[in-house]
């Protein structure tokens, strides 16, 4: 997989990523599907969307049968770090003790992602 050059995907284009990096590759119907369980959307929309994440090198297309089939061109990890960074720059002027702390103030942890998160310090100490 490719990383993001300088194009963030947009919210609508993360979902579908979403359902891409689950799937590992959907034609725009199983996508479509997907989406409508959580919200409403129209399968034009859905089309359009995947045609300008191709055009953008989000996904990759395999158009060889009748039913275009979709893969992402970008991973998970380079996906979550391109925001990621951004948002630790932006909004805890590059602090991400800050960012960790405010999502651990704000969102109850459990006690496996705690051990999870003491056993990263702990390795990278």
């Amino acid at each position: 997989m490719t990383t993001i050059k300088n194009t963030r995907p947009t919210e609508g284009e993360l979902e579908i990523l979403q359902v891409l990096w689950n799937k590992e590759s959907a034609s725009v119907r199983e996508v479509h599907e997907e989406l409508i369980k959580g919200k409403e959307a129209g399968y034009t929309t859905t089309l359009k969307l995947m045609q300008i994440m191709f055009e953008k090198g989000l996904v990759s297309r395999d158009s060889s049968s009748k039913v275009h089939i979709y893969k992402p061109s970008v991973t998970r990890e380079k996906t979550q770090s391109l925001f990621l960074n951004k948002m630790i720059d932006s909004l805890f002027a590059g602090s991400s003790a800050q960012l960790v702390m405010q999502a651990l103030g704000n969102h109850k942890a459990s006690k496996e992602e705690l051990d999870e998160i003491r056993n990263y310090l702990n390795s990278i100490k």
